[in-house]
């Protein structure tokens, strides 16, 4: 039995599954996290380092691991990349000026081979805001297109602070999760 069945096996006991969220700094990654979990969001700092947080979501486990992504951290970012399930990228489509930026750390993240069999979620967040890109504009930006086509991912527009999307990004990235290491149960 090889270790990926084995580690399949005990997955499937604890149904659990470790997600990334990664982003530029200023995205909205913690209050994604804490808007799922029904947290207050009201006051919210820069993450410096990271944070976890469990979450019981459908019937599985979500172990969060929310990353700060101020320059100084990026590099660190690798620390990070062991035994993802799933990888959750988010933008902020209301900051244009950066979105290059946004666009090489991606491919720069996504380039990495510990991270080549997870599934992608881009969140397109801070849709409330007037001005911001629509995820259809932010793939283009992203060039997602180009992505290997052995990656699964999904972009959604949401609303870290409304809270609107970010269900069903996380239904769509459990589900895709779900498939591949729970082989449809």
């Amino acid at each position: 039995m090889g270790l990926l069945s084995i580690i399949r096996k005990v997955k499937k006991k604890e149904k659990e599954m470790r997600i990334l969220m990664v982003g530029l700094d200023n995205a909205g990654k913690t209050t994604i996290v804490m808007r799922i979990n029904g947290e207050d969001t009201s006051s919210i700092s820069p993450t410096l380092g990271f944070n976890i947080k469990t979450i019981e979501y459908k019937s599985y486990r979500l172990n969060i691991w929310d990353v700060g992504g101020q320059k100084t951290i990026r590099s660190y970012w690798r620390n990070y990349f062991e035994q993802t399930d799933g990888l959750v990228w988010v933008v902020d489509s209301s900051d244009l000026r950066r979105l290059d930026d946004c666009k090489e750390e991606l491919h720069n993240l996504l380039k990495e081979e510990r991270l080549s069999g997870s599934s992608l979620l881009i969140l397109a967040n801070k849709q409330d805001i007037q001005g911001a890109l629509r995820p259809a504009d932010i793939a283009k930006v992203l060039n997602l297109e180009a992505m290997d086509n052995s990656r699964h991912w999904q972009i959604v527009g949401c609303s870290a602070y409304t809270g609107e999307g970010l269900l069903a990004g996380f239904d769509w990235l459990v589900g895709d999760i779900a498939s591949r290491i729970y082989l449809l149960e």
